[in-house]
């Protein structure tokens, strides 16, 4: 422990940010690290407590309390060493992860926690300066191949810890660039795409091959952006490849069935979000989905919702409202009945800082306008009673609308490439396997495995990251009979 008093003597600091109004002017990152005197404080707050929770409530187990020390003595270079024993990418992480580690840090019972995110955005972004991040190239080949499915952070993660320990790993991506949904959901005011790119250049000297815009299957969606029409079939996966990793994201989203759904300026989440980062990276797009000078309302309350709420006020929209179906929740969480596990209560995000108007507890009954495109959108007050939702009597009300955007989560990975595979699912169209005992990861198909949201549904990308690790580990155990891999 850095201090023994220190959590009793500093209280939380908060990374420094640009100013709301400022930062609607652009798509760049806004958010600083901390400086070295102010980590050093925050690293000085954990109290080496005797049963750190924090390191469980982390889903990839983050060995917190011994990087907030070596932070706290200066030991930067060994505090970077320590979070990529865990973690591959904690420059994701750092930036966009929700932080349960915070909510089950001990501090937090009756204080404020430790500002855990901040100091890992802090060690990641010291290590990246100082040159510390350099490929760990195998020493002995394999002769093992592996195909790695999908190019997020799941197949991120286990396409770099099998190419560590000597196979030939090529990750088959659909789209033009390499990342996923980290890549195409994430607004780069969240956290800017050069963070991927240099870890795909760290990859590719460590021997990971990257194919992107090749989609493995047929009869695909038309929802990839920029597909170079190139096609894979699972049968020359299986001839090619000694084992096979499905690891793409939960892209299927969650659709609204109301009357006016079909109207023109209603969209999923995703075509709004995922052209603008393309244009951000200098691509010239045709009708891409603005919200410039528009009503915009967003139908979800969750991150994704968030985003859409951030990229709308960079368009320069009229208005932003964001709508969701459940009661608004406590402004602080009740601790003694919900700690460590991550509470419920109100969050607001930067993107809400940054003007909107925010409403619980309303459901979208339909959607109305004129010559095929929508103009309002006709909503009602609910109540939830014994676990059933009620519309208020006489509570029915409209708003203007221009551009809709449906952000209600998703509900299942993409289902042409589990029905390519015959992999086995789950009641809710994930692919079915287990994460413990023989076998674990491994689908119902010989050679075949799956991790992250493929297997587990939409999730966090700290839970992709630990998902791909874990599935590295059984994909190695598969081949080798035994693996150095961490579990």
């Amino acid at each position: 422990m850095g201090k023994v008093t220190g959590f009793l003597e500093y209280q939380r600091l908060q990374e420094a940010s640009e100013a709301p109004d400022s930062r609607k002017k652009h798509y760049k990152e806004f958010t600083v690290h901390l400086s070295d005197a102010d980590a050093k404080i925050q690293g000085a707050r954990c109290m080496d407590c005797g049963i750190p929770f924090c390191n469980t409530g982390c889903p990839v187990n983050n060995i917190i309390p011994d990087w907030n020390d070596l932070v706290y003595h200066g030991n930067y270079k060994e505090a970077l060493d320590n979070l990529h024993s865990t973690n591959n990418f904690p420059e994701f992480t750092g930036r966009i992860c929700p932080a349960p580690c915070e909510a089950a840090c001990t501090l937090g019972i009756n204080n404020e926690p430790v500002g855990i995110k901040s100091i890992e955005h802090f060690i990641i972004d010291k290590g990246w300066e100082n040159g510390w991040v350099i490929p760990q190239v195998p020493t002995v080949k394999t002769g093992k191949k592996i195909a790695v499915v999908g190019s997020g952070p799941a197949g991120m993660a286990a396409a770099q810890q099998l190419a560590r320990v000597g196979h030939d790993v090529t990750v088959f991506e659909k789209n033009d660039r390499v990342g996923g949904l980290l890549r195409y959901g994430i607004p780069d005011f969240k956290m800017e795409k050069s963070h991927i790119d240099r870890r795909v250049e760290q990859m590719k000297a460590e021997g990971v091959t990257f194919r992107t815009g090749v989609l493995v299957g047929k009869d695909f969606p038309s929802n990839v952006i920029n597909w170079s029409k190139e096609t894979v079939s699972t049968e020359q996966l299986n001839k090619e490849f000694d084992a096979i990793i499905i690891a793409g994201g939960a892209e299927t989203p969650r659709d609204l069935p109301v009357p006016g759904r079909e109207l023109k300026g209603v969209h999923f989440a995703m075509d709004f979000l995922g052209p603008q980062n393309k244009a951000n990276a200098g691509d010239k797009l045709k009708d891409q989905i603005m919200a410039t000078g528009k009503h915009v309302i967003v139908i979800g309350g969750g991150d994704t919702g968030s985003d859409c709420v951030g990229t709308s006020n960079r368009h320069g929209a009229a208005s932003v409202a964001q709508f969701e179906l459940l009661p608004q929740p406590p402004e602080t969480e009740n601790k003694p009945l919900v700690w460590p596990y991550w509470p419920t209560k109100l969050r607001t995000s930067s993107s809400h800082e940054e003007g909107c108007e925010r409403d619980w507890a309303v459901a979208t009954k339909r959607l109305e306008g004129k010559g095929g495109k929508v103009e309002k959108l006709i909503a009602a007050r609910v109540e939830w009673k014994d676990g059933k939702m009620q519309e208020v009597p006489d509570s029915e009300f409209e708003m203007k609308a221009d551009l809709v955007l449906l952000a209600m989560g998703f509900v299942s990975p993409v289902q042409q490439v589990l029905d390519a595979f015959g992999v086995e699912k789950d009641m809710r169209g994930n692919a079915k396997a287990t994460t413990d005992g023989d076998g674990c990861y491994k689908t119902s198909v010989d050679k075949v495995f799956a991790a992250g949201d493929m297997r587990r549904g939409q999730s966090l990308v700290v839970w992709a990251i630990r998902e791909g690790r874990q599935c590295a580990r059984a994909v190695d155990e598969y081949l080798m009979g035994s693996s150095v891999l961490p579990r």
